[in-house]
């Protein structure tokens, strides 16, 4: 994307370097590298382990400075906080074990003070759009994997980011499951027009679910590799069966083989 205005969020020559120890030298994680990614766009980043896709993440969510470089959202800096209007999913389980579904899903809404009758309204139907309406006064010890990462979308959903970033959400989960939680993902994606970017390891995820798709290069990583796939926005977890999607899932190992070979000490 050349028109610097199109740019939903932007990142140009930024790197981040972490400080070394005593006996430790620092480390290059990443960059420098530029994106852009379109408003409403689905972006997945994928690459060899270690190459800083989740240090990506960090700095464009602002919860890491870059050593260098600078970051854009909707044409503001991005500097020492999460931008309103950006929301933030892990992989790791984030809910309250001692808050119930309703009350995790709520518990950002109300943190900001917002009125009860709409802290309901927002909590109901994204329980509801979540497949969670069950199971709204269940604690998360009760539900399986899935179901808890439905919460901590939930929770984003609520605060109705226009700009979702995803750390390998699903990474702990078992293919089937995987496969069905992208396609709410992509639900979620379509019925709410947000701009996602989704990191995973997982090269079938990346192909199915995205726009485009950014191959990472081994330590520190910056871009080798920029995929756009072609799908229709309509699409779900079905696609998995079309001849094309073959042919991208191969141009991404294609293009990570030898990084991933890099990052291992294999060549």
């Amino acid at each position: 994307m050349s028109d610097d205005t199109a740019a939903h969020a932007q990142l140009r020559g930024v790197t981040r370097v972490y400080p070394g120890g005593v006996h430790a030298p620092p480390v290059h994680a990443l960059g420098p590298l530029d994106l852009d990614i379109a408003p409403g766009e689905f972006f997945s980043v994928v690459g060899p382990s270690g190459c800083g896709k989740s240090t990506l993440l960090d700095v464009l969510a602002g919860l890491s400075p870059p050593t260098a470089g600078s970051i854009r959202f909707e044409g503001k800096p991005v500097a020492g906080a999460v931008p309103d209007g950006v929301g933030v999913v892990f992989q790791e389980d984030a809910s309250f074990p001692w808050l119930t579904v309703h009350d995790n899903v709520a518990f950002g809404l109300r943190r900001a003070g917002m009125d009860t009758a709409e802290t309901a309204r927002r909590v109901d139907y994204a329980i509801g759009f979540m497949g969670l309406a069950d199971f709204a006064a269940a604690y998360p010890a009760q539900l399986s994997g899935g179901m808890r990462q439905r919460v901590c979308i939930a929770r984003t959903l609520v605060l109705r980011p226009r700009l979702i970033l995803l750390d390998e959400p699903f990474g702990a989960l078992d293919q089937q499951t995987r496969l069905l939680m992208g396609d709410e993902l992509l639900r979620l994606w379509r019925e709410t027009g947000a701009t996602v970017l989704l990191i995973t390891h997982a090269l079938d995820e990346a192909a199915m679910l995205s726009d485009r798709v950014g191959v990472m290069s081994a330590r520190p990583g910056c871009f080798i590799d920029l995929v756009e796939t072609g799908w229709a926005r309509e699409r779900d977890s079905r696609i998995v069966s079309d001849p094309a999607f073959g042919a991208i899932t191969a141009r991404l190992w294609s293009s990570l083989r030898t990084e991933s070979m890099k990052a291992i000490g294999r060549e």
